[in-house]
């Protein structure tokens, strides 16, 4: 699953698709809200910016929306409608935050498909997807709190570590895995993405 020729025109069914992942991925971002806190404190205990390993619970939207739907702006068109709806619903940190932090994930997430110019479709920059959100993540995180001059603090190098690592690993690993699961159950026969998987 690598190379592959670029059309970069949506369909009806791509918007679809891309809306269906950011708005179940909301629910499960807005969850993740309401539950995190004892264990991003636990986590934080044991060492400043540790927590950062449970932020890839919001960064998962945009890698599984580009590689299954393979047009540009996927990743940023699903972390956003996940991030506003998460916002409606309600959370600690309010509407335009959680935009905001949305819109950056999902531009970080974007630019590992603009690397290769939307031609390669593989675990590879699946991860380097999720670890880029991750990024984006941390550096919104980083800069709002006002902690640019304290890389040792809560949001300084350890949570930038450990945040790129859980977008790694839950938005770039797991995300690829769960695409090639939904492919093989022909329920993503209309894209290219679910053609390559079931042959």
């Amino acid at each position: 699953m690598t190379a592959a020729t670029v059309n970069f025109k949506w369909r009806v069914v791509d918007i679809a698709v891309a809306s269906v992942i950011g708005v179940a991925s909301a629910f499960i971002y807005w969850i993740v809200a309401l539950v995190i806190n004892a264990p991003w404190a636990a986590l934080d205990a044991i060492i400043p910016g540790l927590a950062g390993l449970l932020n890839g619970l919001w960064l998962f939207a945009a890698p599984l929306a580009a590689i299954i739907v393979r047009k540009p702006g996927a990743a940023i068109y699903a972390e956003v409608v996940a991030g506003v709806l998460e916002a409606l619903m309600g959370n600690q940190w309010g509407g335009l935050s959680t935009f905001a932090i949305a819109l950056v994930q999902g531009l970080f997430a974007e630019l590992a498909f603009v690397f290769v110019a939307y031609k390669v479709w593989n675990l590879g920059i699946t991860i380097l997807s999720g670890a880029l959100a991750g990024v984006g993540c941390w550096g919104y995180s980083f800069f709002s709190n006002l902690q640019a001059i304290d890389l040792t603090g809560p949001y300084g190098i350890m949570y930038l570590v450990s945040t790129a690592l859980s977008g790694l690993v839950i938005a770039g690993v797991l995300m690829w895995y769960l695409y090639i699961a939904i492919a093989k159950t022909g329920a993503l026969d209309k894209f290219a993405s679910g053609r390559e998987v079931r042959g």
